[in-house]
């Protein structure tokens, strides 16, 4: 009787973006504004997304495939190590949105992926343009960065977002 008061389903994208840890304190309204500034990228398999050492420029939602996230001189005799094999959902490279200081690991396909991408210069606009979801992005990086920060000293691995 009242259909007209529901809001329509999420798109596929949108849905992933909803249940992010990242993303998940918006409204669908601000779901849609932010899905206006993220940028489809595909990559095949093996094909790396960015290297060790670049300059970090934006953060990756993974819509599809799987990512490894390796850094050099971490493994046996100097070699790269797989910090972490990531699915669809996770994000990683998120500290981009906050400065330009080079990439700490690399990331690289391990599937054909499809990932959704977040530039800084994009939320850098969004912090001016529309405070609120700036906030909330900005809020739930802080609470991501905590619970990696905690894992950490605790001993383990986070895989929710790197």
């Amino acid at each position: 009787m009242f259909g007209f008061l529901k809001s329509p389903p999420l798109s596929p994208r949108l849905h992933r973006l909803k249940t992010s840890a990242l993303f998940g304190s918006l409204t669908p309204l601000e779901l849609k504004i932010v899905d206006g500034l993220m940028h489809e990228r595909r990559y095949l398999s093996d094909e790396i997304v960015f290297d060790e050492g670049e300059e970090g420029q934006a953060l990756y939602l993974i819509m599809a495939g799987r990512v490894a996230i390796r850094r050099a001189g971490a493994g046996a005799a100097g070699g790269a190590e797989r910090v972490a094999e990531l699915s669809p959902g996770s994000i990683f490279g998120d500290l981009a949105l906050l400065d330009d200081t080079p990439r700490t690991a690399q990331a690289r396909a391990l599937d054909n992926c499809e990932l959704a991408v977040f530039f800084r210069a994009d939320f850098m606009n969004l912090m001016e343009t529309d405070a609120v979801i700036g906030y909330k992005i900005a809020l739930s990086l802080a609470r991501l960065m905590g619970q990696r920060l905690r894992a950490w000293m605790a001993g383990s691995a986070p895989t929710e977002a790197l």
